[in-house]
């Protein structure tokens, strides 16, 4: 069965590369939280199972996690503490930080939290505070991208005709995906957004450019990463 495409066509979320931890101290607790992208829930979880061999000595590994474009994958674990002070404090930090103004987007997301317990029992509403502080202030920290769906389409044109081509799209604000040259001719694949008007606008563009000689082809999308203005 073919997978649902989603209906987002951008959303925010951790620039790739290792984790990123963070610690703060409550009442001589310590939480350190972790955090990495995952783009399934599989990898969401190999976080937990890392962690858990990593601090073997911790009373608690809680944790958080939102994958999908459309965030329709959410679990949350308070892994022993009582019920509601960890995992779903931990899941509203991440489903409510906003990455713009009113914008709360971000997801492909794993998050841990690991406890060493001080001595000091912080009762219910500290430990919601406690958990909920550390994945925000981790998340002040860490840097992000905008992860954008983009439809690639690609045009044919001789060799000679190609740098010259690519120059007059990248002057012109066209976003381009990696050039292929065949034995004939050369293949330009422009990056563009997932939209009937701005697919015509570069076909029309393309066309113009090679006096009518060359049509754009759809190649289907890609998931792109790109910094945060």
């Amino acid at each position: 069965m073919q997978a649902k495409e989603s209906r987002a066509t951008s959303y925010t979320t951790l620039a790739p590369g290792p984790a990123f931890r963070h610690e703060i101290e409550v009442k001589r607790s310590r939480f350190i939280t972790v955090l990495r992208r995952a783009g399934t829930e599989e990898q969401a979880r190999e976080l937990v199972a890392e962690l858990r061999r990593e601090f073997h000595d911790a009373r608690h590994h809680c944790s958080a996690f939102l994958v999908g474009p459309d965030r329709d994958v959410q679990r949350s674990s308070d892994d022993g503490e009582p019920s509601g002070t960890a995992g779903i404090p931990m899941l509203e930090a991440l489903a409510k930080r906003e990455t713009a103004p009113g914008v709360a987007d971000l997801s492909d997301v794993s998050a841990v939290v690991v406890r060493y317990f001080g001595g000091i029992l912080l009762g219910a509403g500290g430990l919601v505070r406690a958990y909920s502080e550390s994945v925000s202030a981790a998340l002040a920290e860490v840097r992000l991208v905008r992860r954008s769906r983009l439809r690639i389409c690609a045009a044919e044109v001789p060799h000679l005709a190609a740098g010259r081509l690519e120059n007059d799209l990248r002057a012109a604000g066209f976003a381009m995906a990696e050039t292929s040259y065949r034995s004939q001719a050369a293949v330009l694949r422009l990056a563009l957004p997932d939209d009937a008007a701005a697919i015509a606008a570069a076909a029309e563009r393309v066309r113009a450019l090679t006096a009518g000689a060359t049509d754009l082809s759809p190649k289907g999308t890609e998931w792109v990463d790109a910094a945060l203005p």
